[in-house]
């Protein structure tokens, strides 16, 4: 399969998804994004946007397994990652897989575990592997985790660390859908109603698009061209995080410390799916452009001056899109 097909099936994947999560397109291709280029994503909103329903959606099209965890404050790792129990049927311990292991995993609401949990969760991310009593298990290949938080809570949430932040591939902001989108939404919903009534089953459309197919992609990801002057560009950007002083006095004051190398490597990794995605064998600044947002907000960590000016972080990197050149 050639390029141009392999990234029309991928586009056919985000064209299913859609048909489900209405008004959210930009946080379907995000998403696959992640899955092509084998990184976690983060997403940020208000409850009722959907997102259980886009993993439940991506789960379904692409026949792979999926699994949920509501994250508590009482949540413990075994929780996370099972158990070795003992059963007295067959006189010896065994091992209880828990939720981890599957394909794709979301963590909802995963500001709300404590700190050991969270770690817990941090090396399934990483390692793509789960140790207990000291034997390491390997996780599901694809491997997913879509996890969510609500940003206008505070009570009974714990900060996600820095270090596990920088995870996360991208952090996805989910607004409201657009009043025609919603429109689309109340028609789904009730087509979706007259549908369960009248068979007593929901539209299956399980195993719509071969799992191979992610695989194929992450291979011809591989083959996309990066020229010496992107790279350079990507670099540029990386360093106006942390050296923000350079391009711009005020933009100095806005950053406390900027995206690690982790941060680099997930801008360019992302530009050339993105560039695949698009059907282009090459990547472009406007690849790196388009992903500088998902990328980079969640790595950026503002100064105080800058929360009291009311100042986020996609403003931040607004500004230093601005004032990086673009190579020609």
């Amino acid at each position: 399969m050639n390029l141009e097909q392999l990234s029309n099936e991928l586009r056919r994947i985000e064209s299913e998804v859609s048909r489900v999560l209405v008004g959210q397109e930009s946080l379907v291709e995000h998403v696959l994004v992640g899955l092509v280029a084998r990184g976690h994503v983060l997403i940020e909103g208000v409850p009722g946007l959907g997102k259980t329903l886009l993993v439940r959606a991506l789960a379904r099209v692409l026949g792979l397994s999926f699994r949920r965890i509501q994250f508590t404050p009482d949540l413990m790792p075994s929780d996370i990652t099972g158990s070795t129990l003992y059963s007295q049927k067959l006189g010896e311990f065994s091992f209880v897989p828990g939720p981890v292991f599957t394909e794709l995993l979301l963590a909802d609401e995963v500001n709300r575990a404590p700190a050991k949990t969270q770690s817990a969760l941090l090396e399934a991310m990483q390692e793509r592997s789960v140790t207990t009593d000291g034997i390491t298990r390997p996780l599901a290949d694809p491997f997913l985790v879509l996890a969510t938080q609500n940003p206008i809570e505070s009570q009974g949430t714990y900060p996600l660390p820095e270090a596990q932040l920088d995870r996360f591939l991208m952090k996805v902001l989910v607004d409201y859908p657009d009043r025609d989108s919603e429109i689309g939404v109340l028609e789904l919903v009730r087509s979706e109603e007259v549908a369960t009534a009248s068979s007593g089953t929901t539209t299956d459309d399980a195993g719509l698009i071969e799992p191979e197919r992610v695989f194929e992609a992450r291979k011809e990801i591989h083959g996309i061209h990066v020229a010496p002057a992107v790279e350079q560009y990507i670099m540029a950007l990386i360093d106006a995080t942390r050296h923000p002083d350079r391009y711009d006095k005020t933009l100095g004051t806005w950053i406390q410390i900027g995206a690690s190398p982790r941060g680099g490597i997930a801008l360019e990794r992302t530009s050339r799916v993105n560039a695949w995605l698009e059907g282009r064998p090459h990547v472009t600044p406007d690849d790196v452009r388009a992903m500088a947002h998902g990328v980079l907000r969640h790595r950026i960590i503002l100064t105080y001056d800058a929360s009291a000016e009311g100042i986020h972080a996609d403003q931040v990197i607004d500004k230093i899109l601005e004032l990086v050149a673009v190579p020609a």
